[in-house]
């Protein structure tokens, strides 16, 4: 199957200053996003692997499209999201975010040993949607617990798929609450 890709967009949060503390190195949030047609818009379909199998070329696009919008900082964070449109079904969205799309993803960053943490949604142009963000190496520090907010004032139409893949630099500016330090991870589960 070949996914046909109807736009592009990359959006960067460059953020300096939080509650009134200039940070030494500057949080950057990217998101990059291909609008795709969904090939299984407005009919149910069992097999769905047709689908998943032409996501890893999506990844691979994706990711070097939000690997140099983060430039010239390397990704500590990852997410992903998807909005399918109202002719679609949400499994589609998720059908597109498998690991199939994600490893192209942790090779583009150079590794990745945590889980992607992803959300999905069937809505319509113009919804929003959080796409969740944790270290790429594991799940529980706590400083890199964040998110980036999008949304596509024309997409997805019915018959779209908006997918979205994140990428910050750091965890959050001023971050405070403990739990398992960046410089502490073992790296060997995705956990801790």
């Amino acid at each position: 199957m070949q996914l046909h890709i109807r736009s592009f967009h990359t959006f960067v949060e460059h953020k300096i200053v939080e509650a009134g503390k200039r940070a030494d190195v500057p949080l950057r949030k990217v998101a990059a996003i291909a609008v795709i047609e969904n090939p299984y818009a407005g009919a149910y379909v069992e097999n769905l692997k047709p689908l998943i199998d032409a996501s890893e070329d999506l990844g691979r696009q994706l990711a070097q499209l939000a690997v140099r919008a983060l430039e010239p900082y390397p990704a500590e964070s990852y997410g992903k999201a998807a909005i399918v449109g109202t002719a679609g079904e949400q499994e589609h969205a998720n059908a597109v975010l498998t690991t199939t799309f994600a490893e192209p993803l942790r090779k583009a960053i150079g590794g990745g040993k945590a889980w992607i943490t992803s959300f999905t949604k069937r809505a319509g142009a113009g919804t929003l949607i959080d796409v969740p963000l944790a270290f790429k190496d594991a799940l529980y520090v706590r400083s890199h617990y964040d998110g980036m907010i999008i949304m596509l004032p024309d997409s997805p139409q019915a018959d779209e798929i908006a997918v979205i893949v994140c990428l910050a630099n750091r965890g959050r500016l001023n971050a405070r609450v403990g739990g398992l330090a960046r410089d502490d991870v073992k790296g060997l589960d995705g956990l801790s």
